[in-house]
């Protein structure tokens, strides 16, 4: 006879669109850094719902801000003010240091209005729509057809062909490549500050600044995405601040809202002045409920000081995964920046991710075939880190690898 679980699992996969392969896991709740599925079982969380979870579960300061405007308003639309939008995007602009803010419902539409706020910036400057955009090999956007068609993996894109016109693709860190696709009708390139889906790449500073040069000296937009390595997650408020290599436009969602359906795209000098109105809108966005969410986020990072201890707590972090490399032979290197760590391993790690999650209640998830990727709550303390640290060795273990 089945058991609940499984009946409801048996429903869901009914119901749902088959666009995922989820793990046999109801969640149901969760508490500081840990989850628990509907049986009662604890998970320790590395994985944040894919980097969105900053601040952990239940967070009393921030579940009381949404509380509380659940009770006053909920949504009014754009075509009127509202408290919580207004002082959203005052912190947000401040812990930026850019000029303009546009909020949206997800990272993906982010991309696209930073795509549009670059395509406009263009055709303010020359009356012609047939610019181009430069983007990354091997990067991840989004799965809209305007952010997929800048999303460097042919797996994603080849489906839904033909995307948006006028994309090109240069090689992450190669600012060589970069240079040879610019040309008098670039006008734009977009990159992450840290590859994530494509297997957690930093970029390389030279490459960076490199970049930023070349966009201040063509007259190009730089557009940095940050939706998930930025809010903290490196140990600055954005990844980019680690570099100084500051975007023309950025994109921020994820931990943006700590689980609440917020993005945004920022702008700053003559991009901030782009769009006028009518070339953009979102019935949605900025709406009171998921503001007074990201008003809660911006303000505890700042009292808190979370930046400061992902900063003291990411030696930690790296040294245990280190000590992984050395360990395991399956297990070739550790890259990443801050709280946005990944091992590479020479096999796939499907296994590995399923036998933590399943076997030892460890939630990881991966990024490409062979890397895990590690993109806990910003608020995880060295304890945790040596938790995790024994249950993915008992994980690599279970999984037959050595």
């Amino acid at each position: 006879m089945a058991s609940e679980k499984e009946k409801q699992i048996s429903a869901a996969e009914s119901y749902f669109y088959k666009t995922y392969n989820r793990y046999p896991v109801i969640f149901d709740h969760g508490e500081g850094v840990y989850l628990y599925d509907s049986e009662g079982k604890a998970y320790l969380d590395f994985g944040a719902g894919i980097a969105v979870n900053g601040l952990g579960y239940g967070d009393p300061e921030y579940t009381a801000a949404i509380q509380g405007q659940a009770g006053k308003l909920l949504h009014v639309s754009n075509l009127y003010y509202n408290e919580p939008s207004i002082a959203a995007a005052q912190k947000l602009l401040k812990a930026s240091g850019m000029d303009r803010v546009f909020f949206t419902n997800s990272g993906t539409e982010a991309v696209e209005g930073a795509l549009k706020v670059a395509k406009r910036y263009a055709f303010n400057k020359d009356g012609k729509g047939d610019h181009e955009i430069i983007a990354m090999r091997h990067s991840f956007h989004g799965r809209s057809l305007g952010s997929l068609s800048v999303t460097g993996n042919d797996h994603y894109q080849k489906p839904f062909m033909p995307l948006i016109p006028g994309i090109k693709f240069a090689t992450f860190n190669d600012l060589f490549s970069v240079k040879q696709m610019v040309n008098d009708r670039t006008c734009a390139i977009i990159l992450e500050t840290i590859q994530g889906e494509g297997g957690i790449h930093p970029a390389e500073a030279d490459f960076l600044e490199g970049v930023g040069t070349l966009c201040k000296e063509k007259g190009i937009l730089l557009i940095l995405d940050e939706i998930q390595c930025g809010m903290g997650r490196t140990g600055e408020m954005f990844a980019w601040q680690n570099y100084g290599v500051k975007p023309d436009v950025m994109t921020v969602a994820k931990a943006l809202g700590n689980g609440l359906p917020i993005g945004a795209f920022l702008a700053r000098g003559e991009a901030a002045q782009a769009m006028v109105p009518g070339d953009h809108g979102a019935t949605y966005g900025g709406n009171p409920m998921v503001c007074a969410g990201a008003d809660a986020v911006l303000s505890i990072f700042e009292k808190r000081n979370i930046t400061e201890h992902v900063k003291k707590t990411t030696p930690y972090l790296e040294k245990a995964l280190d000590e992984v490399v050395e360990i395991y032979e399956d297990v070739v290197e550790r890259r990443g920046m801050g709280f946005m760590q990944g091992l590479e391993f020479s096999v796939p790690v499907a296994e590995v991710v399923t036998t933590a999650l399943v076997q030892e209640g460890l939630v990881l998830i991966s990024a490409g075939n062979t890397v895990i990727r590690f993109v806990p709550p910003l608020i995880i303390e060295e304890k945790h880190i040596d938790e995790m640290k024994e249950k993915l060795c008992s994980a690599i273990k279970g999984a037959g690898l050595k």
